[in-house]
């Protein structure tokens, strides 16, 4: 049985049904390791309007952090966020994302190792997806002698992380110490729990 068959057994595996907050707005997609991180990165993106992280691509409906963090249900830490496309084109938010991370890593980013923090593209459109797997194919000839790892799929359902995980280095995270989200902002991220 395929993902799409499970999908009508699974909600897990059901695609997406949320539409953006504003006409005219789109979502996107990412999977870069710690959703921390990733979310404060698009946080910063002028054109970006709404960062949410959360879980995707799993078999597990309703997980948690400690669940996902099991390494049993294939879900993987996304950061979701909405954008204005005629402020921010697709292509731009590949660029940061591409850049932002390590894409020939197998389920691992730095010290974060484990399947939900696989590189992942998933996409809510084919156009989305045509734009993206031309971007892998451009980046992929950067690399030359590692290969891309990162799984370009369509986006199934978005299970929004605990609220404590939200804007979590923004709020200044473990250690109480706030990190900019403010548009074009290029201080360096510190993640920590």
């Amino acid at each position: 049985m395929d993902d799409e068959e499970q999908g009508i057994n699974n909600q897990a595996l059901a695609p997406h049904q949320d539409v953006p907050d504003q006409p005219g707005h789109e979502f996107a997609q990412f999977g870069a390791g710690c959703f921390w991180r990733v979310e404060l990165v698009f946080q910063r993106v002028p054109g970006v309007t709404k960062t949410e992280v959360g879980y995707s691509q799993g078999h597990a409906p309703d997980p948690t952090y400690n669940l996902v963090c099991t390494g049993t249900t294939n879900h993987v830490e996304v950061v979701r966020l909405q954008f204005d496309p005629s402020l921010c084109s697709y292509s731009a938010l590949l660029d940061v994302f591409w850049s932002r991370h390590d894409p020939t890593t197998p389920n691992r980013q730095g010290e974060d190792v484990g399947a939900q923090y696989r590189s992942g593209i998933y996409y809510y459109s084919e156009d989305q997806a045509k734009v993206a797997r031309e971007s892998l194919d451009a980046r992929q000839k950067q690399w030359k002698d590692k290969k891309i790892v990162t799984e370009i799929l369509p986006a199934k359902r978005f299970y929004r992380a605990e609220a404590y995980h939200q804007q979590y280095l923004e709020k200044g995270g473990g250690k109480g110490v706030r990190q900019s989200a403010q548009k074009g902002c290029d201080d360096p991220i510190r993640c920590y729990g």
